[in-house]
């Protein structure tokens, strides 16, 4: 056990890819002041281990499965605002971005950055600064007031799913059938249906196939599952 643990900053790691948690865990390790409490596999695992321990720093991947880093973002902050949220992706789109800053992400990294940009993002998110990488950061002072229009507009209407509709959605696009998806939000199939027809309404698509194609669309599901959908 490190020397001061208490004054150590409280990391947990969420990634659906052991290899990558393992690799980050090596990374974090040798930082004196860095301790890795705790790792999810999916973004209902990291909520809950959010609950658990409190990390005061969440470094979390977007795409993974069950539920994904926009909601399960949105459900810590929402939950514990004191834990920070640090997402490290491989994706660097604007899209991606402006949806996570809409959130209220601190930071935003690419899985290729750094183990020493990493390990500053971290400290610097425990101090409540936002840090992004260089090139986003880059494009993110570009836009300057543009950004924050598009933010509102992108916040606005990733909102208009519940947090809950929005869970079920996802496990709808991963083609998760209402009693699979009962069992797994622990609810009854009666109010899956309810929130199904709920989806179905507020995004005017009224068949399985349009919400999966929505889905990959807004980046709620990992584009890498369309080859497992139709």
């Amino acid at each position: 056990m490190k020397n001061g643990v208490h004054n150590n900053i409280t990391v947990l790691l969420a990634d659906d890819h052991t290899v990558v948690r393992e690799g980050l865990r090596m990374v974090l390790e040798v930082e004196k002041d860095i301790q890795v409490i705790a790792e999810a596999r999916n973004g209902r695992e990291a909520v809950e281990l959010v609950k658990k321990h409190r990390p005061d720093v969440v470094v979390m991947d977007i795409a993974m499965p069950l539920l994904n880093g926009f909601e399960a973002a949105r459900q810590m902050i929402k939950l514990f605002p004191a834990t920070k949220i640090l997402i490290l992706s491989a994706h660097d789109d604007d899209e991606y971005i402006d949806r996570m800053i809409a959130i209220g992400i601190t930071g935003y990294l690419i899985k290729q950055s750094s183990a020493e940009i990493l390990s500053q993002a971290i400290r610097e998110a425990k101090k409540g600064n936002f840090y992004f990488g260089a090139d986003i950061a880059k494009r993110l002072e570009k836009k300057n007031q543009l950004s924050r229009g598009r933010d509102g507009v992108l916040k606005k209407k990733n909102s208009a799913l519940s947090s809950r509709e929005a869970e079920v959605l996802q496990l709808i696009a991963e083609g998760k059938a209402n009693k699979e998806i009962a069992a797994e939000l622990e609810i009854s199939i009666k109010t899956v249906e309810k929130h199904r027809q709920q989806i179905m309404e507020k995004l005017n698509i009224h068949d399985t196939a349009g919400l999966t194609r929505y889905a990959i669309s807004a980046g709620i599901i990992e584009s890498s599952i369309r080859l497992t959908i139709r």
